[in-house]
């Protein structure tokens, strides 16, 4: 049964006028309509400007809010002052768009959680579940508001304020004066004020609750590490390494803890931070740390990983982490000796975590080595996987046996000058690249196909035409040749179409046998070309042929099936 209600919303939703009777109204129709209403354009930037002072007008004049919060407000909410004028202006040529604005605004009030949010950094996909169910004016939660001015006038800034309502919304429940306390809690113990600002807008949940230990110490411990060496303040903490995932400050305390006691000096320490912070930083020190637990499982120390970090590549953790696994699964697929790995992992760990190997697959086949060989290069010599790097051209380390590459290319050699081909000719090079096999292989499918009933000569103009027919194994041959025959065809219709032993089994089995239906069921005619059938494209197939059947399609999809079921 036709749902109305859902009808309705279909036409509102396209700006379509239903018609009297919606049972009968056609895609056709609807498709149409739909294009007679194209996409509305983006308003021009003077529009935008004059809505964005309108709204200024409206939100600071009218509602009294602080002038910095309106604006703040009206120039960083360009979704809500597009849907603004979309509302209110449906003629772009308009001459005081403002005046309508403002004129519209008065009457209609907006719920300004919608600006406010976005102008903090949020998406309207993220803002909506926070909006409040019952207000749509800000000054009526004094509550939010008093805390969000405290935490501007900290220094907070507004762009950042999304993440805290998205992750620690508590922070804007706080009542009169507890938020400012809590500031005040770390500024005593001597966190200042511009570490602080930076720290609340990448990790907002240390305003939640009692004073973050984790947060404090690390700042001490950074505060000793770069006693000598400058300011906490002045660039060492790396904020933006923070920004990428919920800061985890216990984490980076235990990364410094273990760190200081792996022997490593406070200097050491601020050389690190300075040259490779993402070391500490980067994901709250947990890459590290996961860097650590991983090499300490091939038998190194914390104390000898520990040294690793002064001479850190300039690459981020995440990549040093993932190109020592990617090097440990090439020993493990080659099948080295898991206590050869360690011997590697213990005296290689930089220049391995340095460089991306190319995969097994693609190394064994560059190098044309087998795995044994490949396990005693590197035994010999780690360095020799620096030459292994992904998308470094890499040369074959031993080349295949002489005697069998001469007697292939002698064999291939021999096959195709009894073809014809000249001697050292272009058209042998060519040849010699479209074949594969060897020279008994290539002849055992010739003759093949010269034993289904035609003669040297048409193979020979047949490989001239379509060479890539000898590459098919004489299994497949048969099938096709035998498939052929069942739909009333000859071998010597090959002659005219050699490629069509090319094609894969099951196109020429779908092909055939739907043909073989149609003519059965009298909707095409027999004796059509091999190439009408099987070189058109499955859409000129289906509307040229099987179309022409009111069950055709669905002879053709049911074929599909079983056919891909028996293969």
């Amino acid at each position: 049964m036709l749902d109305i209600t859902k009808l309705r919303l279909t036409f509102k939703f396209f700006n379509l006028k239903p018609s009297l009777n919606p049972r009968f109204h056609s895609t056709a129709k609807t498709s149409l309509q739909i294009q007679l209403h194209p996409k509305p354009k983006l308003p021009s930037k003077s529009t935008i400007k004059e809505a964005q002072a309108a709204l200024l007008d409206y939100l600071h004049s009218t509602r009294s809010l602080q002038f910095l919060d309106a604006d703040n407000m009206c120039k960083n909410s360009p979704f809500f002052i597009q849907t603004l004028v979309e509302k209110t202006l449906k003629n772009e040529k308009l001459v005081n768009p403002k005046r309508l604005i403002s004129r519209y605004l008065r009457y209609h009030p907006i719920n300004e959680f919608e600006p406010f949010f976005e102008s903090l950094g949020l998406k309207p996909s993220e803002y909506i579940p926070l909006l409040p169910r019952d207000l749509i004016f800000l000054n009526d939660d004094p509550v939010m508001m008093e805390n969000y001015h405290t935490l501007c006038n900290y220094g907070v800034p507004r762009s950042k304020m999304g993440k805290i309502f998205k992750q620690a919304p508590e922070v804007f429940r706080f009542e009169n004066g507890v938020l400012g306390l809590k500031i005040k809690a770390y500024e005593k113990m001597g966190v200042s004020s511009s570490v602080l600002v930076n720290a609340v807008a990448v990790s907002p949940g240390i305003l939640v609750g009692d004073v973050n230990v984790d947060f404090v110490e690390v700042v001490d411990m950074l505060k000793d590490i770069v006693a000598d060496g400058g300011d906490v303040d002045s660039g060492w903490i790396k904020w933006d390494f923070l920004d990428e995932v919920y800061c985890n400050w216990g984490l980076m305390r235990e990364l410094l803890c273990l760190l200081s006691d792996a022997g490593l000096r406070k200097e050491e320490l601020a050389e690190i931070i300075h040259r490779s912070p993402c070391v500490v930083f980067e994901e709250s020190g947990g890459r590290t740390l996961s860097m650590i637990g991983f090499l300490t499982k091939f038998g190194l120390s914390v104390n000898q990983i520990a040294p690793v970090f002064l001479e850190f590549p300039q690459i981020r953790m995440v990549k040093f982490l993932a190109n020592l696994r990617v090097c440990f699964q090439l020993l493990t697929e080659i099948e080295m000796e898991a206590a050869e790995i360690g011997k590697i992992f213990q005296s290689h760990t930089l220049f391995i975590g340095s460089y991306t190997l190319k995969t097994t697959k693609s190394l064994l086949g560059c190098l044309n080595v087998g795995k044994k060989r490949l396990c005693a290069i590197v035994q010999e010599n780690p360095h020799e996987m620096k030459k292994w790097i992904l998308g470094r051209r890499v040369k074959p380390l031993v080349s295949l046996r002489e005697e069998e590459e001469e007697r292939s290319r002698a064999g291939k050699t021999e096959f195709l000058l009894r073809l014809g081909y000249v001697e050292n000719s272009k058209q042998m090079n060519t040849a010699f690249k479209v074949f594969r096999g060897k020279g008994a292989e290539l002849q055992e499918r010739f003759d093949f196909i010269v034993n289904a009933g035609l003669t040297r000569d048409e193979v020979c103009r047949m490989i001239r035409v379509s060479p890539q027919i000898l590459n098919q194994t004489t299994d497949r041959v048969k099938m096709k040749i035998e498939y052929l025959q069942k739909t009333g065809y000859s071998v010597s219709d090959l002659v005219s179409f050699p490629s069509y032993l090319s094609y894969k089994s099951l196109r020429v089995k779908h092909r055939l046998s739907m043909y073989n239906w149609l003519i059965d069921n009298g909707a095409v005619e027999p004796g059509l070309a091999l190439s009408t059938i099987i070189a058109c494209t499955d859409r000129i197939f289906l509307q040229s042929y099987v179309n022409r059947h009111p069950f055709g399609l669905q002879v053709w999809e049911d074929l599909q099936k079983e056919i891909h079921s028996e293969d």
